[in-house]
């Protein structure tokens, strides 16, 4: 199952904490978070970077 992740650019406050976490899949671009891995097979350190966005701007469907 491939999974789509999305970052909420009017959402997302640039704080880092998913680049931090999950560099493979996330960069951040211009102060905000971009995905680097727009899809993916497994959900890895990915899920722990929707967990700790503060604002909850990153979504896996």
């Amino acid at each position: 199952m491939v999974h789509k992740i999305v970052v909420d650019q009017d959402k997302c406050i640039g704080c880092g904490a998913c680049e931090a976490i999950c560099p493979d899949s996330f960069k951040m671009s211009g102060g905000k978070a971009r995905t680097v891995k727009a899809e993916v097979e497994e959900l890895t350190c990915e899920k722990e970077a929707v967990s700790e966005c503060p604002v909850d701007a990153i979504s896996v469907s």
